[in-house]
């Protein structure tokens, strides 16, 4: 009770994680991504909190929505409004939980829906592109490249990779920790092995943060003279290509471990060329 009255963030980010953990869908897998999201969630909502009076033992029954839209007023994308408000119920979940308030302001908000399609939004490099990038990389990013446009990697799974996950002979490399906790296999392509080859055997087979990454890849973009979109371009390019090249969007969610197909749709968006291939010869 004193920890909601007086904002208290570590505290009752323990109490969210805790129950997050104990009875959230990832259990104990909860990945590091998930909770780093969440605790920011639960940062900002505080803050929000506290310059506008907005109780957490007594909320207005229009306090959540009225959050949410203050999110999208100062320029947040819609699917980081979303990933906002899951924190905000996470929060609301484990204040429940912990028998400091009983209502949820946040049960019926409802985020801005998305104007653009998936298929617009994030766009996958070229082949070109990647190539380019990979000219101007050093050996070392040659390889996280390859790793999140091959082996189609998150930044995060690439970063973390150690050498006991990766079979040079087999040609197969083991995510232990992939989103939602989940483990998947991934066959390696010759270019990825002979890039791997070329990194001393010590552990993590990359390192480094995400965004020292990100400032490496900036600068790799900039040398090569090619549009910087991203670590998780490269991934979208590997299922893109997938699909294209296999026609099967199966394929291309089992290399890329997404659960349902879905998901996966939006790279037979981005791989079909039937109709530019058409307008241009109009």
């Amino acid at each position: 009770m004193l920890a909601a009255q007086h904002l208290d963030q570590e505290t009752l980010w323990s109490l969210t994680e805790a129950h997050t953990v104990l009875y959230g869908a990832a259990g104990a897998g909860l990945s590091a991504r998930t909770a780093r999201a969440y605790r920011e969630g639960v940062a900002r909502l505080l803050r929000h909190a506290e310059r506008s009076a907005f109780s957490l033992i007594r909320p207005e029954r229009d306090g959540g929505a009225l959050y949410i839209r203050s999110l999208e007023h100062a320029g947040l994308a819609p699917s980081s409004v979303r990933v906002h408000l899951a924190a905000a119920r996470a929060l609301f979940r484990a204040l429940r939980w912990a028998g400091v308030t009983t209502v949820d302001p946040f049960a019926d908000a409802r985020p801005q829906r998305e104007k653009t399609a998936a298929w617009d939004k994030r766009q996958p490099y070229t082949d070109a592109e990647v190539k380019a990038l990979l000219k101007m990389a050093a050996p070392r990013d040659q390889a996280l490249i390859l790793l999140c446009a091959h082996a189609g990697l998150r930044i995060e799974e690439a970063l973390t990779l150690q050498w006991a996950d990766v079979d040079l002979q087999g040609g197969l490399l083991t995510v232990r920790h992939g989103k939602g906790g989940k483990l998947r296999r991934i066959a390696l392509t010759r270019s990825l092995i002979q890039a791997l080859q070329t990194l001393p055997r010590t552990d993590p087979v990359i390192g480094g943060t995400q965004s020292a990454a990100r400032q490496r890849l900036k600068v790799i973009a900039t040398r090569a003279e090619s549009r910087y979109r991203g670590w998780h371009a490269f991934r979208h390019y590997a299922g893109t290509r997938l699909v294209r090249q296999t026609g099967s969007l199966e394929h291309a969610a089992r290399h890329l471990g997404h659960a349902s197909l879905e998901t996966t749709r939006v790279y037979a968006k981005w791989a079909d060329t039937a109709l530019p291939d058409a307008l241009a010869n109009w």
